[in-house]
């Protein structure tokens, strides 16, 4: 079983955890905890977005990359460090580089409905009037992984022996975005710096991702011994992947696993590749001091405490969407 998760990325149904039947509940935990330990991805299906949704997101999404630049810069405001609106080409780079990323992309962030003082911390969207629909698809999309991953939060507790709703009140309200990204044609990849990707190798910075499916190939993962593998899930599937967050929670035991978006052959540089990420956030208040029983005498403690919302301004830093 551990050698077959390593070689591919295990396949689960989130009607499962869902269904109220213990056996098939009890199975997915499972299932899905190990796969969390072995590999750090998993494909899912049943996660509440028909085709009729995504068809139209995808659109709404193409119809503002396919904008002039001046036109999507209006909303690009780098005071809010990239947490909301458009964010340019080049601007993101990996941990640890200085390449920016061959991408432009929009964050769209949490809204809060009710008194809860965290609405505070967060920034008013930005909605492009160029595109009537894309505010109604992409929240819709919001709401709806933001539901599927509070699900998979609940199955990674009981996984992790915490009390199913242990990150309920942790990611209500909490600062997650979804996150439409344009890996955007190069007519000429001389023009383009030697070692530029489209996305670098890097953990993600939240508790879990949800990635929806991408229009064209890509996606890798790097496994324990080194090896990439590609990542491709079926049209009615999303891959989630656990990120930087919940592996400092845990000291190690669930694994944030690096990945990247490769180029494509140089005959197909001048192609698009669109891709929507959903990157689930707790509150900023949150601590991601390491669980008491995941620190073990052969697992010592790897990490300082801190908050999640310190660890994302050091992250936002370290991209180079926030000056210091």
């Amino acid at each position: 079983m551990q050698d077959q998760l390593l070689d591919q990325i295990p396949s689960l149904d989130l009607a499962d955890f869902r269904s109220g039947d213990p056996e098939r509940k009890a199975r997915f935990v499972q299932q899905l905890g190990e796969a969390y330990q072995n590999i750090g991805f998993v494909a899912l299906k049943n996660h509440g977005l028909n085709d009729e949704q995504t068809k139209q997101l995808y659109a709404d999404v193409q119809a503002f990359f396919q904008l002039p630049d001046d036109a999507k810069q209006r909303y690009e405001n780098p005071e809010l460090a990239g947490q909301r609106g458009y964010i340019s080409k080049g601007k993101e780079h990996a941990k640890g580089r200085n390449t920016g990323d061959l991408k432009e992309f929009y964050h769209v962030g949490q809204e809060v409905e009710t008194e809860d003082p965290i609405k505070n911390e967060y920034p008013e969207n930005i909605w492009p009037s160029e595109v009537p629909s894309f505010k109604e698809s992409t929240f819709r999309a919001y709401r709806t992984l933001e539901s599927a991953g509070q699900d998979v939060l609940r199955a990674i507790a009981l996984y992790l022996h915490l009390p199913e709703n242990y990150f309920d009140d942790k990611v209500k309200h909490g600062n997650s975005i979804l996150r439409p990204i344009h890996y955007f044609p190069i007519e000429d990849p001389d023009a383009v710096p030697a070692d530029a990707v489209r996305a670098a190798e890097h953990g993600d910075i939240n508790l879990i991702t949800l990635l929806m499916g991408a229009s064209a190939d890509g996606l890798q993962v790097k496994r324990r011994d080194g090896k990439w593998i590609p990542i491709t899930a079926l049209p009615d599937q999303i891959v989630v992947n656990v990120g930087d967050m919940l592996q400092r929670l845990t000291n190690g035991v669930l694994k944030s696993t690096i990945h990247r978006v490769v180029n494509p052959a140089r005959e197909k540089m001048n192609t698009s590749r669109y891709s929507i990420p959903f990157f689930m956030h707790p509150r900023s208040e949150m601590s991601l001091a390491a669980l008491e029983h995941c620190i073990t005498p052969d697992n010592p403690k790897k990490e300082a405490d801190i908050t999640a919302g310190e660890f994302l301004n050091e992250r936002l830093i370290e991209l180079g969407l926030k000056k210091k």
